[in-house]
């Protein structure tokens, strides 16, 4: 079977099941901030395994799309080494919401591997939890396994947590015995690639207590998963993953880009190369086409590494340019049709590819270079094993990572400190969890939640009205404030780069002011934050609230506030638009913050924005505004019509299967959840006020719309008349070009007093020097000068080397608590007596913490520590007299 019928199979066998076929989630998970990657198919239904959320249906399947380069799941320094381990991989599975159970999951999973499939029945063993009897007699009874292929394991292999607390479940895995004369029963959990697991059925029916404990759920689930690339290995009858159509056409391409043919030498480091880079190009495509970036932290971090080590790898194959990104149509074509995105974005990956690709290849000769210095240090000083710290230098500083460092030293003799380098790992891991801070559910910090209703969901009213009855369903206490969910609400929930709304809620004893409303799973919890005691009209603490029983609100949002944010919300999508058109469509969305004051867009684009660039935008998001378009909003789409009708996807969004749509005809069409104006000429102005990088390849803007944009036009216009009034300009004269013409002025002046400076300083110099003693015939200048500049040193220097026949000499400026040096060597004493300005300036830098360099006539240096400038003059002097005494 090709792979696309073995994926296309396992949909069908579970459709006909009555699952839903589901589209697989984004690999950069929406709203999860404990994971940089979707690692498993479960990633996306996490907030109904945790109670927080649910579905339109109660079974699905999938394939999901998984990466696994970093934290507890991490293949990467395995991958190519051998032949089965992946960073990036497919995860065929089904899902039970409540529904069906382990009857159904484990029959269903051995009619489609024994009936559909056809594996061997012999060859197929099933694992069970040690007291799962429940699991064992299903095995026994209801499938034709061989009694003796089920085996019981114990918590390691066969329950299954999703983390120290929470939902959890006895699992049971399917293995497959790939052994020639199968005998591969003792290799089954044993680590062993000839007893592979192919899949996993997990039965979710605990919730973990912070004590240990297991309490039943109230509905138990069903979670399983299939690698893909390992099923299709079994079914092909192939020895590895590698081996199949899967990897094929990546081999192919890369066979016709080096000339190098794979599988000649499995175990050869070309074969090696190769799978690493066909492994690590699928990686980074399906990363880049769901919208991450290569950066110098978290995922991007971690992708960034993943392409160095690809391309280090290229240089086995003969390759010294970039080649990762040639594989990119590749993989659009032979799975484009399944995953759509990779079609899509194929141009805007192999560019941003490229472009990481040319910018480490500058760099990684430069990377061997420093590890051959760091090696021949290592052997000079008689040590055999290559410090961790050097290590860890090399991966982080030159994108060297350590499995390449480890063979570098092997080929040296040497060994690397890897305790060592895992403590350097370590620490900057500290660092980047100190960095980024987790973001909190709401009321995480307070005291558990009183819920006065079964269903902790929030209706959301708040398109079409801003006041409403509500009930309270349940209530929590933070440290400060007062946490509310209501019944209903108007009041929208921070998402979708949105912020959420303010107000107020009003009981007939409390009003109650809401400074924020925040998402917790179907729940929208209404941040309580002053309140006033209506009896005995009193302000009073949120937080010492009580809400012992259900309460109907009053609830009513701040409506200016709201209309404020809808105008930048909206204001968001025509900037969407209209830089698509302007820059290309390479442009997508990459984030976005909308509150009532102002609006920042993230977008992809690879270079700053030009002024002309911006103005254009500008100019164009003004015009479409006084068009005064209508604005549409289709409340209830399916996901694939919505598409099909142009509507585009935000970056970092979760979209169920009805979505809803908000569509400016002619201009814009997204999917968006969020509120607007009803008619684009009511956001009024648009005023871009800022342009910048957020990250690599990532562009920025800020902007202001209606009033605000208003104010600060008003306040430019007043400065600009008051500058005109202090240049006394007429009517008809340009401020810009007066400025301009006194700034000229300006650098006149300050040039003229550069140089009666430098002629003051090189006259005072050239007395001491007359009264100097000289070595060897040679005069030494040294001397540290008050509030002199780099430059007017500089110019002294070289002054002092025309008029002192055979000198040489160093100058120390001090200035805003910096140390600037220049050093001189006349024609003459660099010629007879070989005394090299640029060597010895960085010897003396070093004394003020410092380096720079330059030529054996003239050089120059900074530094950071001006207590060390009468040393450095020191050792300057002491270092020639050497060579003139030699």
């Amino acid at each position: 079977m090709h792979s696309r019928q073995i994926r296309q199979s396992f949909l069908d066998f579970f459709a006909a099941k009555g699952h839903s076929v589901v589209r697989s989630a984004p690999v950069i998970p929406a709203g999860d901030p404990t994971l940089l990657f979707t690692n498993a198919g479960m990633n996306q239904f996490k907030d109904v395994f945790l109670g927080k959320g649910s579905r339109p249906y109660s079974r699905a399947a999938d394939t999901q799309k998984c990466i696994r380069a970093s934290g507890k799941h991490n293949d990467l320094e395995d991958v190519g080494r051998d032949t089965y381990h992946h960073t990036f991989f497919e995860m065929l599975g089904n899902w039970s919401f409540g529904d069906y159970y382990k009857d159904e999951a484990i029959a269903w999973a051995w009619e489609l591997l024994t009936e559909v499939w056809k594996l061997p029945k012999e060859r197929l063993y099933a694992t069970v939890y040690h007291d799962d009897d429940e699991s064992f007699r299903i095995w026994e009874e209801k499938t034709s396994i061989d009694p003796s292929h089920i085996l019981r394991f114990g918590d390691k292999d066969n329950f299954w947590e999703m983390g120290e607390t929470g939902p959890c479940g006895p699992c049971s895995e399917i293995h497959i015995d790939l052994t020639p004369d199968g005998s591969g029963k003792e290799l089954v959990n044993a680590g062993d690639h000839r007893a592979i697991e192919l899949w996993n059925l997990v039965f979710i029916q605990y919730d973990r207590q912070p004590d240990g404990r297991l309490e039943p759920l109230p509905q138990r689930h069903v979670d399983t998963g299939m690698g893909f690339e390992r099923v299709c290995a079994v079914l092909q009858a192939k020895a590895s993953n590698y081996d199949t159509d899967v990897f094929r056409p990546l081999f192919g391409r890369l066979t016709e880009l080096t000339g190098v043919a794979y599988g000649a030498t499995m175990e050869g480091r070309q074969d090696i190369a190769m799978r690493v880079i066909a492994d690590h190009a699928r990686t980074l495509t399906f990363a880049l086409s769901d919208g991450a970036m290569p950066s110098n932290e978290g995922r991007g971090y971690v992708l960034r590494r993943i392409l160095r080590r690809a391309l280090r790898y290229s240089r086995d194959l003969g390759c010294t340019g970039p080649v990762l990104h040639r594989l990119v149509g590749t993989l659009a074509d032979s799975m484009g049709d399944v995953f759509t995105e990779l079609r899509d974005r194929r141009e805007a990956v192999e560019r941003i590819i490229k472009a990481e690709e040319e910018s480490f290849i500058l760099t990684l000769d430069r990377g061997m270079e420093i590890f051959s210095e760091l090696s021949a240090a290592t052997l000079k000083a008689g040590r055999k094993m290559l410090g961790g710290e050097d290590a860890f230098k090399l991966y982080d500083t030159y994108g060297f990572p350590f499995d390449l460092t480890r063979l570098l030293a092997e080929e040296a003799g040497l060994e690397v400190d890897g305790e060592g380098f895992e403590h350097c790992m370590q620490q900057q891991k500290a660092r980047a969890r100190s960095d980024r801070k987790e973001k909190q559910q709401a009321g995480g910090d307070g005291g558990s939640w009183r819920w006065f209703r079964e269903s902790h969901s929030t209706e959301f009213c708040g398109y079409d009205r801003l006041e409403m009855e509500a009930q309270v369903i349940g209530a929590a206490h933070s440290k400060e404030n007062l946490l509310l969910v209501l019944d209903r609400t108007p009041f929208y929930a921070e998402s979708g780069g949105q912020t959420g709304d303010r107000g107020w809620l009003e009981s007939e004893a409390y009003r109650m002011e809401v400074v924020d409303t925040q998402k917790d799973g179907d729940s929208f919890v209404h941040v309580v934050g002053r309140a006033f005691d209506k009896v005995r009209d009193t302000e009073i603490a949120a937080a010492d609230i009580a809400m012992d029983e259900a309460v109907t609100l009053e609830a009513s949002v701040e409506r200016s506030l709201r209309q404020e944010t809808e105008r930048n919300h909206t204001a968001t999508h025509l900037l969407h638009a209209v830089l698509r058109r302007i820059l290309g469509e390479h442009v997508q969305q990459k984030g976005s913050y909308v509150t009532a004051e102002r609006l920042r867009f993230d977008f992809s684009h690879f270079s700053k924005l030009t002024p002309e660039e911006i103005e254009s935008v500008e100019m164009e998001v003004n015009s479409q505004i006084r068009q005064a378009a209508h604005v549409e909003k289709h409340a209830d789409l399916a996901y694939d019509e919505a598409i099909g009708k142009g509507a585009l996807a935000f970056f970092g969004d979760k979209y169920a299967d009805r979505v809803r749509m908000v569509e400016v005809p002619g201009i814009s069409a997204e999917l968006c959840g969020g509120t607007h104006v009803d008619n684009i000429g009511q956001i009024g102005l648009f005023k871009i006020v800022g342009e910048s990088s957020a990250a690599a390849g990532i562009r920025r803007i800020e902007a202001l719309t209606g009033r605000a944009a208003e104010e600060l036009l008003w306040r430019e216009y007043r400065e600009l008349q008051e500058v005109r009034r202090q240049l006394k300009l007429r009517s008809d004269e340009s401020a810009a070009l007066k400025v301009a013409e006194l700034q000229d002025e300006k650098k006149e002046l300050d040039r003229e007093l550069a140089s009666m400076r430098s002629a003051s300083v090189v006259d005072a110099l050239l007395r001491e020097a007359d009264a100097s003693l000289a070595v060897a015939g040679c005069r030494i200048v040294t001397k540290v000068l008050e509030g002199a500049d780099a430059e007017s040193l500089r110019n002294a220097a070289g002054a002092l080397r025309e008029k002192l026949p055979l000198s040489t000499g160093l100058l120390c400026g001090l200035a805003d608590g910096k140390v600037s040096l220049a050093a001189f060597s006349s024609d003459e004493a660099v010629k007879e007596k070989g005394i090299d300005a640029g060597k010895l300036i960085r010897m003396a830098a070093a004394a003020v913490k410092g380096g720079g360099g330059g030529k054996p006539e003239l050089a120059t240096a900074g530094g950071k520590d001006p207590l060390g400038a009468v040393e450095a003059c020191r050792i300057f002097e002491e270092e020639v007299r050497r060579i003139l005494a030699g």
